[in-house]
């Protein structure tokens, strides 16, 4: 026969450490290092591809080897300072902890159901470590989602299989740094995690999907941008499909796009000391996906995303996908405050020319509307100087404190209506119109609010959730633990429906509506110390909840 053609390994990046151990499963490779991560990689056109990175537990820099189990846990063998560690990554704890010694020397390890042994040597001195499997006195009634408070959820979409319900799958971000990608269960009301992401050395806090497309209600493709502390923003293609034989009924592959820091962006940087240092400690509070952008004026096919920042800028990225590369392309500090939210909606007019507009809210109550439609066309590829994106085009008082909420839909004859809430528990609604400038020599665009409505004390705490299902209907979350349907006139804010929901320090809410039986209803989830899935049916007179299921 044939020899074996060798395909070529990924360069190693500098200051990257050696590989220690290479383990095949399934149709994947697995790869360990001294760098505190295993990666894991596929052939794809002769060529070895990374998809994920993957970082067991905090501390543990010297990863050793992989062992997958016959029960599908993988285990992950290395050294914790002067310690052998057995890692499970299903439970996510510490089967074995010896003090040894650190790394730097022989060893061995073995692991049956009925007893485990790690021997090692130490001064010259053969040593065993064994010990005998135990009968487990605690159960797991309801395992975790993540370890510590979820700040964030986006609904991806919903895959069938063949003779079953829907299922619905998630992404949710945690203050534990990791990103998780789950399916929540009308039926059961459980969730099952499908994959994690943990490249984020800082907390999550906001995420974005771009490109979500559906194949014969079956697979599920999408792009997610993941952001949150120390300036860093990770990019993912995420690929889900209906599985009977997986957790959950879904398998998930996930592939690593791209990454971006400001401090690493700041190093690549040429005459950066005439520039203001960029602060690398910066939270990226918010995201959102430019849509509608047209590829045919870019040199390459790309996704622009907009981030609302801690040192109070507005920030535009642009993904290269081809080259795997997420830039920084303009920024601006209107606000010189916080940023919490930021808010991209299009604009088309009947020439079909295109207006691309954002909306972004700082912690002084203000909210501003910026065009960035010039922003987008400029030459990505020969312009490495940051522009800056501008003035806004409007800006509106439309709270005392911090804009915790935001949401915009779009109306016929070039109208949106955006509605926010605050940290004063109030909601503010205002109608707004897009036109022409009237100045023929420099056309531009020209924003004008036409109706406004406020209502103060609308909660007992902050709004933290806000949404708007139609023209004459508004849903908002509180801390307060209460979720709220308003019928919106230019005349008052009027309570239709009010239900408490389980989930406390609510942090955020997402919508999406479905069609049940000829009846419109919508289907919200909420995240904060747990999550919770609610639907909402609009009836002819009035509007009711009901919770579909939690998992704390």
């Amino acid at each position: 026969g044939r020899p074996a053609r060798a395909v070529p390994w990924p360069r190693r990046p500098p200051g990257l450490r050696p590989q220690r151990d290479l383990t095949c499963h399934g149709d994947c490779i697995y790869s360990t290092g001294r760098d505190g991560c295993y990666r894991q990689l596929r052939l794809r056109d002769q060529q070895l591809e990374v998809l994920q990175k993957h970082r067991p537990c905090k501390g543990l820099q010297w990863i050793e080897e992989l062992r997958f189990t016959p029960g599908g846990d993988l285990l992950v063998l290395g050294f914790h300072a002067d310690n052998f560690v057995v890692w499970s990554t299903r439970s996510g704890v510490n089967l074995h902890c010896v003090p040894c010694g650190g790394g730097h020397r022989s060893w061995s390890y073995y692991s049956s159901p009925e007893a485990d042994a790690f021997a090692y040597i130490k001064r010259g001195d053969v040593m065993l470590y064994h010990s005998e499997a135990e009968p487990c006195e605690q159960r797991v009634l309801l395992a975790s989602l993540h370890g510590r408070e979820i700040t964030c959820v986006r609904h991806l979409g919903a895959v069938r299989a063949p003779g079953c319900h829907p299922i619905n799958v998630f992404i949710t971000g945690s203050e534990d740094t990791t990103a998780c990608v789950l399916t929540l269960s009308e039926l059961t009301r459980a969730a099952a995690p499908l994959a994690r992401l943990s490249d984020h050395i800082s907390s999550v806090r906001a995420l974005a999907l771009a490109s979500t497309t559906l194949h014969n209600g079956t697979q599920l493709c999408s792009l997610l941008f993941s952001a949150g502390g120390r300036a860093q923003i990770e990019c993912y293609r995420l690929q889900c499909a209906a599985d009977l034989g997986a957790e959950g009924m879904v398998s998930c592959q996930v592939t690593h796009m791209a990454s971006h820091r400001l401090d690493e962006h700041w190093d690549r940087m040429k005459n950066r000391h005439k520039l203001v240092k960029m602060d690398p400690e910066t939270r990226y509070m918010s995201l959102s996906v430019v849509c509608g952008t047209n590829s045919e004026q870019l040199p390459m096919p790309c996704t622009f995303l907009v981030a609302a920042c801690s040192d109070g800028s507005v920030r535009l990225f642009v993904l290269l996908e081809a080259a795997q590369k997420l830039l920084l392309v303009a920024e601006s500090f209107h606000h010189q405050r916080c940023v919490l939210k930021v808010e991209a909606f299009l604009h088309t007019w009947a020439e079909e020319e295109r207006k691309h507009l954002l909306c972004s809210a700082a912690t002084d109550g203000s909210i501003a509307f910026w065009d960035i439609t010039t922003a987008l066309c400029i030459d990505i590829l020969t312009k490495p100087l940051l522009p800056a994106l501008g003035t806004p085009l409007l800006t509106v008082m439309a709270h005392s404190c911090g804009v915790n909420s935001l949401h915009i839909q779009e109306l016929p004859k070039g109208r949106f209506l955006v509605a926010s809430g605050s940290d004063d528990g109030s909601i503010h609604v205002c109608l707004l119109e897009v036109t022409r400038g009237s100045d023929e020599a420099k056309p531009g665009t020209c924003l004008h609010i036409l109706e406004r409505v406020v209502r103060p004390c609308s909660h007992a705490a902050h709004v933290t959730g806000i949404r708007v299902l139609r023209p004459d209907l508004v849903l908002s979350a509180s801390v307060d633990q209460r979720l709220t349907l308003w019928r919106l006139s230019w005349d008052s804010l009027e309570e239709l429906s009010t239900t408490f929901f389980h989930v406390p320090d609510l942090a955020e809410l997402d919508c999406w509506e479905v069609e049940a039986g000829g009846e419109q209803c919508w289907y919200c989830v909420l995240c904060g110390q747990g999550l919770e899935l609610l639907r909402c049916a609009a009836l002819d007179t009035h509007c009711k909840l009901q919770s579909q299921g939690a998992a704390q």
